[in-house]
């Protein structure tokens, strides 16, 4: 194996590949990324067993041939090279040549035939989702994913697809964030998988703006994701999500509009007294249209803040964890932010006054 290629057209594949590889690793071979070369195309994959990522890069010549090598020296080499270098690489007997003007560097190899196979199973459902419409649903939703809990379902997200629309669902049990698009020649049986956290995130990270539609493959046991450059796959979590439509709070009678910016500054101040460890801050909405924020510490530290609002309904008492609130509020686009409550205030739905297609629902907490 021998090519010559520029170090822009290897840098971004290389990084984008990376992402996915632990440094960590039980099998010495997945901290490598492999690389096969055919017909003047270079194709560099990395995984972790859970997900992986294949991208091309265009050589300028070259004998093909394929092998693994550590992947973050590899990187960090090649980001350290000078600027629209022109790189020299081969493999020589077990050993990996970079040569790049009167630098050279030989890394260790690793036979690209005892790379471990990702087992992607055959595709059952493909639909075509335009870019922007996957890349907005992930970002309003990936904040509530749940992290290393034993609910092993809720470390993931939820993409719930029909033939009409495109769901996107997150929660820790303790608050849950739901996005919808409408989607055109989405599947005819509606179709709901778990996909990983760590997937989530990469995806998210690889999707950039534009309306070119990505395609979504899916299989019994995972997902795939052709971004064009790049193909993305994840095993999917086995398991049951919760009904997130029977979480959504009915007969809401009590509502209160306040301004975005006013709300956020308050909360975040208040915040600064209030426990470290639960964050809790105790919300009170009168009557008469103000709402007051209030938060104290084991040290007997306190801070209050009231705020103008506008209320449809009896008056609200209740507490929350701030952090929450304010994840919520961050993903509000519009300039006010609408709280609804039902009577016995046991959930909190927060939604855009502009836009339907986002809501956020958060459980009290006790002070």
């Amino acid at each position: 194996m021998k090519f010559t290629i520029s170090r822009e057209n290897l840098l971004t594949p290389l990084q984008q590949v990376v992402g996915v590889i632990e440094r960590r690793q039980t099998l010495p071979i997945l901290s490598n990324v492999l690389l096969k070369l055919s017909d003047g195309v270079l194709e560099l994959t990395g995984t972790d067993l859970e997900v992986q990522l294949v991208t091309k890069a265009l050589v300028e010549s070259g004998e093909a041939g394929s092998v693994t090598v550590p992947a973050r020296k590899f990187l960090d080499i090649f980001r350290l090279l000078p600027e629209k270098s022109v790189v020299n690489l081969e493999c020589r007997q077990e050993k990996f040549v970079i040569q790049c003007g009167s630098s050279r560097f030989n890394l260790s190899t690793l036979p690209a035939e005892n790379y471990p196979e990702f087992e992607a199973g055959t595709p059952e459902v493909e639909v075509a989702v335009p870019r922007d419409c996957l890349k907005r649903a992930l970002e309003k939703t990936i904040f509530a994913m749940a992290q290393q809990d034993v609910r092993y379902y809720l470390n993931g997200l939820l993409l719930d697809l029909d033939a009409q629309m495109l769901r996107a669902v997150s929660s820790d049990g303790h608050r849950l964030a739901y996005f919808e698009q409408p989607l055109e020649n989405g599947p005819e049986e509606g179709r709901q998988i778990i996909v990983p956290r760590k997937g989530i995130l990469e995806l998210n990270r690889l999707l950039d703006e534009g309306e070119n539609p990505v395609t979504i493959q899916i299989a019994p046991n995972s997902l795939r994701v052709d971004l064009g450059t790049v193909r993305f796959a994840a095993k999917l979590i086995e398991g049951r999500f919760p009904d997130y439509q029977r979480v959504m709070p009915r007969d809401l009678t009590r509502v209160v509009l306040v301004e975005k910016t006013a709300f956020k500054g308050a909360l975040t101040r208040v915040s600064v007294l209030s426990n470290e460890k639960y964050r809790g801050v105790s919300m009170e909405v009168s009557e008469e249209g103000t709402m007051c924020l209030k938060a104290q510490n084991p040290e007997h530290e306190e801070a209050e803040e009231w705020i103008a609002v506008e209320l449809n309904g009896k008056g609200v008492s209740v507490g929350f964890n701030a952090s929450y609130l304010l994840d919520a509020v961050n993903n509000v686009d519009s300039e006010s932010v609408k709280l609804s409550f039902t009577e016995s205030a046991n959930s909190c739905l927060i939604e855009d006054c502009e836009d339907r297609q986002f809501k956020f629902i958060v459980m009290p907490m006790r002070l």
